[in-house]
């Protein structure tokens, strides 16, 4: 194995990447050498190139989708062998002694990092994690494909999972993006009666094929009229960060329903106190999950033959990628393959 390696770099906020060759980092006692077979881009990845998380230091290598094997264990490391595939997301480790933890809410860790932002994440050829953010993969499932699971995929999946929604019960999925393509196909799987909500009606037919019982053309369409004609959502999963269409689909939610956020606008949602009081209703947050959390969603997208649609690109194709996705353009995840 040679000694460096080549890496996409944001040398400082703003700047374009760059790629680079680097030394090949080795493991501390508690941590990971994975070799990254491949890195999904997310919007989340704003915070390293823009500089507008205070936890990043330049240069900082981003990347929180991250699927590869084990290249190298650290000395205090005994639940991962080389040669294991393995994920990490972008829930990056964590303290196991604060509060949060002690309560197992790894995920609020008071001292919890982030893959990507905390340390140098998945736009390279390798990377170090600590081995409690380390997900198993299935051989089933493609590097590729496996990448955005561990943040779309398992923010979806486990959003819906830990509503209080049952088999049989009505779920909207509200967007039909990089978000929702993957919430409609975990719905419809888990047994909800699934509806798509989109302001594009050319997205009705992909909708309908990744499992959607209804489409509600939100452009033509009151979309919380419509989901009350069907009985009343008892819960609508927002992935499309829009406050505006956030806040028109609470008329849509039945009685004891919640609204799911997931797609995180950047503008506050109007909610109306009335319509809640009268439903018993909620407006609700959702993040990601932690390694088990990005285990499961793999595992269950095996299982049920779920995967994200995808765009791939080489690492020298970095600021492409990276700009179809800022700009909206790719259908529906960027993927670096390495």
């Amino acid at each position: 194995m040679s000694d460096t390696m080549q890496a996409a770099v944001v040398p400082e906020p703003g700047a374009d990447f760059e790629v680079v060759e680097r030394d090949v980092p080795e493991p501390d006692p508690g941590e990971v050498r994975v070799s990254v077979d491949a890195c999904g881009i997310c919007h989340s990845d704003v915070f390293a190139k823009e500089g507008t998380n205070p936890v990043v230091s330049y240069p900082r290598v981003p990347g929180h989708e991250v699927a590869g094997h084990v290249d190298a264990v650290g000395d205090a490391v005994d639940a991962w062998d080389v040669g294991d595939r393995v994920g990490v997301g972008w829930h990056g480790g964590h303290c196991s002694t604060c509060d949060q933890c002690r309560q197992g809410n790894f995920l609020q860790c008071e001292n919890g990092e982030i893959t990507g932002l905390s340390y140098d994440g998945g736009y390279a050829e390798y990377m170090t994690a600590p081995s409690e953010a380390l997900a198993k993969i299935p051989e089933s499932l493609d590097a590729a494909a496996a990448a955005p699971l561990l943040c779309a995929g398992v923010t979806t999946f486990n959003a819906l999972r830990n509503s209080d929604a049952n088999v049989g019960d009505l779920v909207a999925v509200q967007g039909v993006g990089g978000l929702g393509h993957l919430g409609i196909q975990y719905a419809h799987a888990a047994g909800f009666e699934t509806a798509a909500i989109s302001r594009t009606p050319e997205k009705e037919s992909l909708a309908k094929e990744l499992g959607a019982d209804h489409f509600i053309n939100a452009a033509e369409t009151d979309a919380g009229q419509r989901l009350q004609e069907l009985g009343g959502a008892d819960v609508v999963l927002a992935t499309a960060p829009s406050s505006d269409a956030i806040s028109s689909i609470v008329s849509g939610i039945g009685v004891d329903g919640s609204v799911v956020v997931v797609g995180v606008p950047g503008e506050p949602v109007a909610v109306s106190g009335q319509q809640l009081v009268q439903t018993r209703g909620a407006v609700e947050g959702w993040a990601s999950g932690h390694a088990r959390d990005s285990q499961d969603t793999l595992e269950f997208s095996s299982l049920r033959g779920i995967a994200p649609e995808i765009e791939t690109y080489p690492l020298e194709e970095v600021n492409e990628a990276y700009g179809r996705m800022i700009d909206n353009e790719a259908r529906f995840r960027a993927v670096l393959e390495l």
